[in-house]
């Protein structure tokens, strides 16, 4: 078997553009994902099967499928019909053109998958350009992350890193300025976020850590005026996105 995904939302996506092996699983018997059923069958590549209860809690892995779950096939280990959108960092420098804006995402020990996520679904509807995403310390994109982000993690551009700190060294070299989220930084507000902008977010826990912190240009932190001293970080990367993209609209 390959990737699994389990969420309506999440199948409805990756059926536009699934590969041929790839199998929908269904309960025999219920009718509620008969659309989804209907969609499968149209795009000439999935196969239809029907299941017990049972057997899809065992396909699954879990009882929280809502009774779908959709294998995009052996040869599919990751996604985008099958496949994430993955770029290697020197080839998205490649393909950068001179006088338009860029908008990177640098996840520092993000390593709840929920939060990874939620973070990929806001940063596919503020049209993050790409995602960077450290080999260790980190969540990777896997099932869950697939059904949080509603299918949104197929559209987003993702470079798996093996060294942070060096690729925002990296960036800076292309005309990139590094933005660190941090409570003590600048007002997010009125923060001048440049034309190439990488935004890097921490843990909820310990934040930035001090190296990839000593690579950022300025710190910049969101007002807040709760009871409560922080935001998730999925949150946090959300309204953070929305200012940059407040100036730098696609």
């Amino acid at each position: 078997m390959g990737i699994k995904i389990t969420g309506v939302h999440a199948i409805e996506e990756a059926l536009k553009d699934i590969s041929y092996g790839s199998t929908l699983y269904v309960i025999r018997g219920e009718k509620r994902n008969i659309n989804l059923e209907k969609l499968a069958l149209s795009t000439g590549r999935t196969v239809v099967k029907k299941v017990t209860e049972e057997q899809l809690n065992k396909i699954s892995g879990s009882s929280s499928h809502r009774g779908a779950v959709l294998d995009c096939g052996a040869s599919n280990s990751t996604f985008k019909g099958g496949k994430l959108k993955e770029i290697k960092v020197p080839d998205f420098i490649s393909i950068l053109k001179e006088n338009e804006n860029y908008l990177v995402l640098a996840l520092d020990s993000i390593t709840d998958p929920y939060n990874l996520g939620a973070i990929l679904r806001s940063a596919d509807q503020f049209s993050a350009d790409l995602i960077l995403i450290p080999e260790r310390r980190s969540a990777s994109v896997n099932e869950t992350v697939i059904r949080v982000s509603s299918g949104s993690a197929q559209y987003v551009y993702i470079s798996y890193v093996v060294n942070l700190a060096n690729e925002l060294e990296n960036f800076k070299k292309h005309g990139f300025w590094i933005y660190g989220a941090d409570m003590n930084g600048s007002n997010s507000y009125t923060s001048d976020f440049s034309k190439k902008s990488v935004i890097v977010m921490g843990s909820e826990g310990t934040g930035i850590r001090p190296l990839v912190k000593s690579k950022c240009d300025f710190m910049v932190s969101i007002p807040m005026y709760g009871h409560i001293d922080s935001l998730n970080v999925s949150v946090s990367a959300g309204i953070m996105m929305y200012e940059y993209r407040r100036k730098y609209t696609k």
